[in-house]
């Protein structure tokens, strides 16, 4: 297996049909919002694009409060919610949960407060693995603060319990990413040293529990070796998106995509136009009061 083809995206199987298209109503014309706590949420937004194309979008990169995976679920919590009432009062009609530490410490509060649907990445990127896996030992790396909430334990016995899951925190990850380093010898070496209890595990399959470790698959791919699938969130939660969206646009009008940060613009513009391609034409930037 090449590494391009060990990282798997995968789509369209068994994703629960809920909130089905009304054919006969009005597209729906406000943005889908979509936020992390930086860069990583573009993984998503990249399949968002590709996948819902006449959707506008509004992204929100939480940088100025980055990283979230050390930080204690209150936190989260409590930032996840900020951002949310900052979309709510910008009109969208959906909003994606772009963020593993975010979608474990505030996705379910924030299902049942809102109205509006929102979307997670955590059992969108489980119910790929359970399809991919042939010797059901599936491991799963993420941050500290998403591996300890147990979201993933929760989504795989509630998916397949016959799973044998490993979980490992791979703290430092997330940093290499945001400094737009995903492939020098320091990275490489890091890996090695973080992903040696999915490797001893004997996994076949490994999702790739932080939106922001795509970004180092060719890395993760290389530790891991070829007999291993890498399972990434961002396509199979842009597919749910797909199925579930309200009234989709039409083609006939040009769809808005902003980007926005609480960090630093020109970084968050730079690398996010070399991870996410050429739609990172202009970044807005928000200050927390």
């Amino acid at each position: 297996m090449t590494t391009e083809s060990a990282l798997w995206c995968v789509i369209g199987c068994n994703v629960q049909r809920r909130g089905s298209v009304v054919a006969d109503m009005a597209p729906d014309e406000r943005p889908i919002g979509v936020f992390d706590s930086g860069l990583g949420g573009l993984t998503v937004m990249r399949a968002l694009l590709d996948l819902v194309p006449n959707e506008n979008l509004l992204y929100f990169g939480d940088t100025g409060r980055f990283p979230y995976g050390p930080k204690p679920a209150e936190d989260v919590l409590k930032f996840s919610f900020e951002i949310v009432d900052w979309l709510i009062a910008r009109g969208v009609k959906m909003i994606v949960v772009a963020c593993n530490s975010a979608a474990a410490a505030a996705l379910e509060s924030l299902q049942a407060r809102l109205e509006i649907p929102v979307i997670g990445v955590i059992e969108p990127g489980m119910r790929a693995a359970t399809r991919v896996t042939s010797n059901r030992r599936v491991g799963v790396i993420g941050t500290v603060g998403t591996i300890a909430s147990g979201a993933y334990q929760h989504a795989a016995s509630s998916l397949d319990d016959t799973l044998e899951l490993t979980c490992a925190a791979c703290p430092g990850f997330v940093e290499f990413v945001e400094s737009g380093d995903i492939g020098s010898d320091q990275v490489h070496v890091l890996a090695e040293r973080l992903l040696a209890p999915v490797r001893a595990a004997g996994v076949d399959t490994l999702v790739l529990g932080c939106t922001h470790y795509p970004l180092l698959a060719r890395t993760i791919a290389d530790v891991m070796g070829p007999d291993v699938v890498l399972v990434s969130s961002a396509d199979e939660t842009a597919f749910e998106v797909r199925v579930r969206l309200p009234n989709p646009r039409v083609e006939s009008n040009p769809r808005s995509v902003r980007f926005v940060t609480s960090g630093d613009v020109a970084t968050f513009g730079h690398l996010g136009a070399r991870f996410l391609g050429p739609e990172v034409e202009q970044v807005e930037e928000w200050t927390w009061s």
